[in-house]
């Protein structure tokens, strides 16, 4: 409740600084910051579909759908995708959620620093479901029980969406759009920042987590709004430690695992030549070196 206390605090006084500085170039800094944390929402969107942040269930499910639409990310259909993430990762063919498809689409990745390439698609997703409309792959892996709740939530986004539009239409003003539906787009810089740093770049089609996952330090702003999602590699082992035990967890194994990338400078230092590789050569992937097992001989 502290952590998530903190955030909301953060939300809303960033909010209120970004319509107060409207009609002047503070405003541009304003809401960037203000962009930034409703994109960081990503994070709470993450650890509440675990439910491992709240004791309390309900709490769990409140945040997790509302984070869900401060991401564009339909919670009912997100649920079951990410419960595949985690159950094939990047497994071609398996995963929905792999980030960078090879060969690598560069202008793809930069245009998703602005939501600009995944966030129209979302977008489709919610107005399509909320028609009723659902396509082969969202079948796939959503259960039938589950799409008259999917298709009830996209409704309630899309009524949000649309009822933004006639509000700044009304007042002849993009307040309501920036403040309650575009953050994604124009704050998603540090979401996708972070996010690449998961997976980009390294094997796909193996178990092992240690060779598709990357653990990287980051500094403590950071990690408080990414939730500790850097120590990707312990969460993707330990699905469901929560995130405040993260750091424990490995400080525990860490002797186990690759070396962990000491800073977001150290994995940009990989990841871009790799991805950059990827889009001339799709067979390409970082090769992690795994620590030899307990009690191998020397």
């Amino acid at each position: 409740l502290l952590d998530f206390g903190l955030w909301l605090v953060l939300l809303a006084g960033t909010g209120w600084l970004a319509v107060a500085s409207w009609g002047s170039w503070w405003a541009v800094p304003a809401f960037l910051v203000y962009g930034t944390i409703w994109s960081s929402a990503d994070a709470r969107w993450h650890e509440c579909g675990h439910a491992t942040v709240f004791r309390t269930r309900w709490l769990n499910e409140f945040f997790y759908h509302v984070s869900s639409y401060m991401t564009l990310r339909e919670a009912h259909l997100w649920r079951w995708s990410h419960a595949r993430h985690h159950t094939h990762t990047i497994i071609k063919g398996r995963d929905p959620e792999i980030q960078v498809r090879r060969p690598a689409d560069l202008l793809a990745i930069l245009l998703d620093f602005c939501h600009l390439k995944g966030g129209p698609g979302e977008l489709r997703k919610i107005f399509a479901h909320a028609l009723g409309l659902i396509d082969d792959e969202v079948k796939d892996y959503v259960p039938v029980s589950e799409r008259p709740k999917m298709i009830r939530s996209s409704r309630i986004y899309a009524a949000i969406i649309l009822g933004c539009t006639v509000w700044s239409i009304a007042a002849w003003s993009p307040l309501p759009l920036l403040l309650f539906v575009l953050p994604r787009f124009y704050g998603g810089w540090l979401h996708q920042l972070l996010g690449l740093t998961q997976h980009a770049g390294l094997a796909e089609n193996v178990d092992d987590h240690r060779l598709n996952t990357r653990t990287v330090l980051i500094n403590p702003v950071f990690r408080y709004l990414y939730m500790n999602m850097n120590y990707h590699l312990e969460h993707h082992m330990y699905p469901m430690v929560p995130f405040h035990r993260l750091p424990e967890l490995h400080a525990r194994i860490r002797d186990e695992l690759p070396p962990a990338y000491p800073s977001l400078w150290a994995a940009y230092r990989e990841i871009v030549p790799a991805l950059l590789r990827q889009a001339r050569d799709p067979d390409y992937y970082v090769v992690r070196e795994l620590p030899a097992a307990p009690g191998a001989a020397a």
